[in-house]
């Protein structure tokens, strides 16, 4: 069997960055962008099919991943590592490019759980908890997911938070939630019984009285990432750690924003490394006595994945500097979520095809990417839910009923 457990090198650009939009960033940043790619290619390529078909979390590259300095990208302040959200969109695209699994873990953690605090928490929340969790000692989960609440999180949560004097009770469930399983703080959003309004609050998982966490077991996607079934009974929470300005779920939203365009990258970076991956194997795989990269059929396949790939690349980018405007609507984090990962689902596809059998066996990776698509495809918003949004925004009519 050939060796494609690395990622093809370039010296330069990734072969699939075939319009260079990673050279625009400052020379700081680019360099910032240089050192998690090599730390993907050096430290991750080579083991992550592994613990994929393990089910398992690599935990012994943390400390690497800590050196690089950059949790909190995109947050100012509170030793977060700051730096332009063009910046904070490639990371995710580079971390993706060669496991979609590590992005995901990244973006929950740095986008959902720390951004949650940054954008509703107080000052003083700001303080306590953004430091640790930049320089990755504390790592968090977002709780929002319900086990009968998806796309109705907006309208319908039914995780409960009853105030008690100087403390919340805090009761229901959150699934499918990204990191919860391991990390160290959750942050939860629950209906207040008082006025049925979404708030949100700070959980130390491992101190908390009532919080419990079910590994979900048997996906078939993203399988390093460690989801979790959340538990609440009767957890008392104090009021220093509700989140101060999150008093509806348009506060809620205000973080969802910032991620959902954060899937648009990630889904990029996963059509990059299945295409780098597909372009290699189509070299060295030799059918009638030549590489089948040779071959029209091939080469069209080829061209279509670039194609996307470089779409969804120059779209995410406009994306990213409306936000560095602050420009950024909720109808344009939508349609970049709906069209790239529609894009990456056509992408991978491809390049599962032109590997042929071997395009369902992980040691040749096309497989991964593959099957983590899906994952990304539906998280953070289904695609029709994304359209809606984009719906209302064009025609000033909602269609959500």
């Amino acid at each position: 069997m050939n060796d494609m457990s690395q990622p093809p090198k370039t010296d330069a650009v990734p072969v699939s960055d075939f319009y260079e939009i990673t050279q625009t960033l400052a020379p700081d940043e680019l360099a910032t962008l240089k050192a998690v790619r090599t730390f993907m290619e050096t430290k991750v390529a080579p083991v992550i099919n592994q613990y994929w078909a393990d089910d398992a979390f690599p935990f012994d590259l943390l400390p690497a991943f800590r050196e690089l300095g950059i949790g909190g990208l995109g947050l100012e302040g509170y030793g977060c590592r700051g730096g332009s959200q063009q910046l904070f969109g490639l990371v995710a695209m580079m971390l993706a490019r060669t496991d979609a699994s590590m992005a995901t873990f990244f973006g929950v953690h740095d986008g959902l759980a720390m951004g949650s605090i940054y954008l509703d928490g107080s000052e003083e929340q700001k303080q306590t908890w953004l430091p640790p969790m930049a320089r990755m000692e504390k790592i968090g989960c977002f709780g929002l997911t319900e086990p009968l609440v998806g796309s109705g999180t907006g309208g319908g949560l039914t995780t409960t938070a009853r105030r008690d004097g100087d403390s919340w009770i805090l009761n229901g469930q959150k699934k499918w939630i990204g990191n919860a399983p391991w990390c160290d703080v959750s942050i939860i959003w629950a209906r207040d019984e008082a006025d049925n309004q979404v708030k949100g609050f700070i959980v130390e998982n491992k101190t908390t009285p009532g919080f419990s966490v079910e590994k979900i077991e048997h996906k078939i996607a993203l399988k390093v990432v460690q989801n979790g079934l959340i538990t609440l009974q009767d957890c008392r929470i104090p009021e220093a750690n509700r989140l101060q300005s999150a008093n509806s779920f348009r506060d809620t939203a205000k973080v969802l924003k910032m991620t959902r365009y954060g899937v648009g990258w990630m889904s990029t970076g996963c059509q990059m490394g299945a295409f780098e991956h597909a372009l290699a194997y189509t070299k060295e795989r030799k059918q009638f006595g030549k590489p089948i990269a040779a071959f029209q059929m091939i080469q069209d396949l080829l061209a279509r994945m670039l194609a996307n790939v470089t779409a969804c690349q120059t779209m995410m980018l406009r994306v990213s500097q409306l936000d560095d405007e602050g420009k950024l609507g909720d109808h344009h984090a939508s349609l970049a979520k709906a069209f790239c990962t529609a894009r990456m689902r056509e992408t991978v596809s491809w390049a599962r095809e032109v590997c042929g059998a071997n395009g369902i066996v992980v040691d040749y990776n096309v497989a991964r990417f593959f099957a983590d698509a899906e994952a990304l495809y539906s998280y953070e918003g289904t695609f029709q839910m994304q359209n809606l949004i984009v719906g209302k925004a064009i025609t000033g009519l909602s269609a959500f009923v």
